[in-house]
C-alpha cells in the first residue's frame, strides 16, 4: 500500500503544460521532474559492452571497452601438433597468439594465398601466408618422445611456476627456451 502511494506521488510530481503537449519532435516537452520519494528505488539494467571487430563478429568486452582475453595453454615458442582440421597430425612451432579470439599462428601450417597488388616498382604477386588455427585444435608436442600431451602446472623447489607435459613430465618453461624465443624475436625485428 505504501509503495502504491509513493508511486502515485512520483507520477503526480510530473507536470506537463498544455502548450507543450502539442509539441512535435523538434520541440522538447517541458516537463519538470522531481526526485523520487524516499523508499522508491530505480534499477538500471546494465548490458555487456561489445567490441566491434568486423560487421559479423561481436566480442564481449570489459566495462573499460577492452576486449576479454582468453587464457590459452600454448605460448609463443611451444611445439604443438594439430589434432583437428585440415592440417591434422602436422607439427609446428607457435609464432603468434591472438588472445581476443583464442587463435594461434603456427609456422608453415594452414597456408593461405594472399594476392598482393603491384606498384610502379614491383609487379603484383601471390604470397603464401600462415592462417590462424584455434587453440583448442592443438596439443603440446614432445620432440624427444614424439607424443602429444596435455599441459600441467607445478611449482619447482626454487619457487618458480612452470608448465610441464603431463604424459612425459617434461618441463616446457625453461630459461633456455625463453632466451631462444626472445633472441629470434629480436633478430626478426632488426632485419
Amino acid at each position: 500500500m505504501a509503495g502504491m502511494a509513493a508511486l502515485q506521488g512520483a507520477m503526480g510530481a510530473l507536470s506537463v503544460s498544455a502548450a507543450s503537449t502539442s509539441a512535435f519532435w523538434g520541440n522538447p516537452l517541458a516537463a519538470t521532474f522531481s526526485a523520487a520519494p524516499s523508499g522508491v528505488r530505480f534499477m538500471a539494467k546494465t548490458s555487456p559492452i561489445e567490441m566491434r571487430l568486423k560487421r559479423w563478429e561481436r566480442k564481449k568486452c570489459k566495462p573499460n571497452s577492452l576486449p576479454m582475453l582468453h587464457k590459452m595453454h600454448v605460448r609463443v615458442g611451444d611445439t604443438v601438433q594439430v589434432i583437428a582440421g585440415r592440417e591434422k597430425g602436422k607439427v609446428g612451432e607457435v609464432v603468434r597468439l591472438y588472445k581476443h579470439n583464442s587463435t594461434v599462428i603456427v609456422k608453415d601450417l594452414n597456408l593461405k594465398s594472399k594476392h598482393k597488388k603491384g606498384t610502379e616498382d614491383e609487379p603484383g604477386e601471390i604470397v603464401m601466408i600462415e592462417g590462424p588455427i584455434h587453440s583448442s585444435n592443438m596439443m603440446l608436442y614432445s620432440k624427444e618422445k614424439n607424443v602429444t600431451s596435455r599441459v600441467g602446472h607445478k611449482i619447482l623447489e626454487d619457487g618458480t611456476k612452470v608448465r610441464y607435459l603431463k604424459k612425459t613430465g617434461e618441463v616446457i618453461d625453461s630459461v633456455d627456451n625463453w632466451v631462444k624465443v626472445f633472441k629470434e624475436g629480436d633478430s626478426e625485428s632488426s632485419s
